[in-house]
């Protein structure tokens, strides 16, 4: 088991932030049919989602979110000697997208920034890596910021997938602290599943593949540089493992589902909530649910379903949280932490792009 614990460090701030432009699911019934959305909407729970800008990517979502917290909580910038960016869709092959960041946040030069690539357990990974940096070193603030953009991936044909993602970003602030703060986890990985969420080209691996659209062994249409999912073995790894590894954290933490009041999940689906629920004996009451509005954003699921719940909650109480990423990998993680509602905003929305960031030819290079 990949345990980790970690003591006297805190989230003291989280932010999430969503672009402007909603999508109704009930749009696609002239393609898919309305008998068919209207089931897919039963069974997903997903009834909109949020779509980015052209040019509009997961690091400006995630700008937001970090700006947010940077400004209300008055951080002197010049503290904050760590910064990880943590999602598959960068804004660029290279450099990292933490180094655009870093400069957008008008960060120290002594501040290590890097990009992690990974999806829907990116941030409970990315947590366990930011607190191991800050443990090991002077690294008293740091930032995490998670986001994805997978409708920049989703082929609009594809009904598996074109109504289920949404785009979403987020950031957390973490602190030393001496208030006997706990952020504990476990870390599970199944290389064997690589490909059962997958976009086949664009890599390095298969970088000049074709752009045509395949009517694939499913029945939908999509190219090699959509997202392929397969939904069987996926959820079947759901519901067997991410409940079985939630046990073993229990029992190694010899904590119960009684000792946390949310459970922050990636918010996968409605069924696949709901089955997780059932399997850990726990009254959906606890698992607050986003995707109705924002749909499945895979990396920042966690904090948006914090900010969504808690983001407009006055006052000052700690709410112990069990948090639980699975999926693209496959890769999936749990971990627990306490987090005071005074330090979760609510849900930001932006359309704001990174207009220097748009490089179409020589021209666009800045100066030298």
């Amino acid at each position: 088991m990949a345990f980790f614990k970690f003591n006297n460090i805190k989230i003291s701030a989280v932010a999430a932030c969503v672009p402007k432009t909603v999508v109704n699911v009930d749009s696609f019934a002239e393609s898919f049919g309305k008998e068919y959305v209207e089931k897919f909407k039963e069974s997903t729970g997903v009834k909109q989602y949020r779509k980015t800008r052209d040019h509009q990517t997961a690091s400006d979502l995630c700008f937001a979110s970090a700006e947010k917290i940077l400004t209300e909580k008055n951080v002197d910038r010049s503290e904050v000697k760590a910064l990880i960016f943590v999602a598959h869709s960068t804004d660029y092959r290279r450099p990292a997208t933490a180094c655009v960041l870093h400069k957008r946040l008008g960060l120290n030069k002594d501040c290590v920034s890097f990009d992690v690539n990974l999806g829907c357990s990116a941030f409970v990974y990315g947590l366990q890596i930011i607190c191991s940096l800050m443990q090991n070193s002077d690294i008293d603030k740091a930032l995490l910021l998670v986001g994805e953009t997978l409708t920049k991936m989703t082929n609009p044909k594809d009904s598996s997938v074109s109504m289920i993602f949404g785009d979403g970003g987020s950031a957390v602030l973490l602190e030393k602290s001496t208030d006997n703060s706990c952020i504990q986890g476990v870390l599970k990985t199944d290389g064997n599943g690589y490909q059962d969420i997958i976009a086949p080209a664009g890599g390095y691996r298969n970088m000049n593949a074709t752009h045509e659209d395949f009517v694939w062994k499913d029945g939908n249409t999509r190219n090699l540089y959509n997202t392929v999912m397969r939904g069987d073995n996926v959820f079947s790894f759901t519901i067997s493992a991410v409940p079985r590894t939630i046990k073993e954290f229990l029992t190694k933490t010899e904590t119960t589902v009684d000792d946390y009041e949310c459970f922050a999940f990636h918010q996968a689906n409605k069924f696949i909530t709901g089955m997780l629920a059932k399997k850990l004996k726990v009254d959906m009451g606890k698992f607050p649910i986003c995707l109705d509005r924002f749909g499945n954003t895979s990396a920042p699921a966690i904090p948006l379903t914090i900010c969504d719940k808690y983001g407009s909650e006055s006052g000052a109480r700690l709410v112990h949280f069990l948090m639980c990423g699975f999926g693209v990998g496959l890769s999936w993680g749990v971990c627990s932490a306490s987090i005071n509602v005074s330090d979760i905003y609510p849900v930001i929305e932006s359309d704001d792009v990174f207009e220097e960031g748009i490089i179409n030819s020589p021209n666009d290079f800045l100066e030298a």
